[in-house]
């Protein structure tokens, strides 16, 4: 990890009041590669709003937040505004009270909350956790929402990548079994089943592995939508 990131997770876990939520905020941004990846390599726009589908305590945009108020650095994405959306009413709060005033984070089910206009949109870890017609209906309501020539980045577990997925899904059971989710029923696709659905909305899609440095099966899909 670089030391300008180093300095950015810092600054972005200071954001959050109690000190679970800045442990789980610090260990998140520096151990996950999403997220490093995010901020670094352009695949973010450059312009409009930033929309994060199942945010949980808001981590990302806690980290984009805080780059932002650094943005005479390299590298640092440009000034979006940020939104959020969650269904569980305690991280949205956290998140609330962690990003007032840098960004607005709506405790709502995407399933059924309306999407604002967006340059845009991410869903990370989240689409698992929904049957498949609700994985199509979120995926088309992402669609409509965003803007031409905008962005939809996904990551979501490999089906197909054999001893790697095992264990991402059987980590994935344990936090469920955490949460006390215990007949909760996670709904995995392989590559080419994401890449199907995505290209299959009138996307262009760009799908590379997203777990370095960990033992998991993720993958990251860019998913532009054409301009005009």
């Amino acid at each position: 990890m670089s030391l300008a990131y180093s300095d950015l997770v810092d600054a972005a876990a200071s954001l959050y009041v109690g000190t679970h939520e800045r442990q789980f905020a610090r260990g998140k941004l520096r151990f996950d590669p999403v997220f490093f990846v995010l901020l670094s390599d352009g695949r973010l726009p450059d312009r409009g709003s930033l929309l994060d589908l199942g945010c949980g305590q808001g981590v990302l945009l806690a980290l984009l937040a805080a780059a932002r108020s650094r943005s005479g650095a390299a590298g640092l994405p440009p000034q979006l505004a940020l939104q959020g959306i969650e269904i569980d009413a305690s991280r949205a709060a956290a998140a609330q009270r962690a990003l007032r005033g840098l960004a607005s984070v709506t405790a709502g089910d995407i399933r059924d909350a309306a999407f604002p206009s967006s340059s845009g949109i991410v869903l990370l870890d989240v689409l698992l956790y929904l049957s498949d017609g609700d994985q199509r209906k979120v995926l088309e309501k992402a669609y409509v929402a965003l803007e031409p020539g905008g962005t939809l980045i996904v990551r979501e577990a490999d089906a197909a990548a054999g001893l790697a997925f095992r264990f991402t899904r059987w980590a994935e059971r344990l936090l469920e079994l955490k949460r006390g989710r215990w007949r909760d029923r996670l709904r995995y696709r392989n590559r080419a089943e994401w890449t199907g659905m995505l290209t299959g909305l009138g996307l262009a899609v760009v799908a590379q592995p997203m777990s370095a440095g960990t033992p998991f099966a993720n993958v990251l899909y860019v998913c532009r939508k054409r301009a005009g």
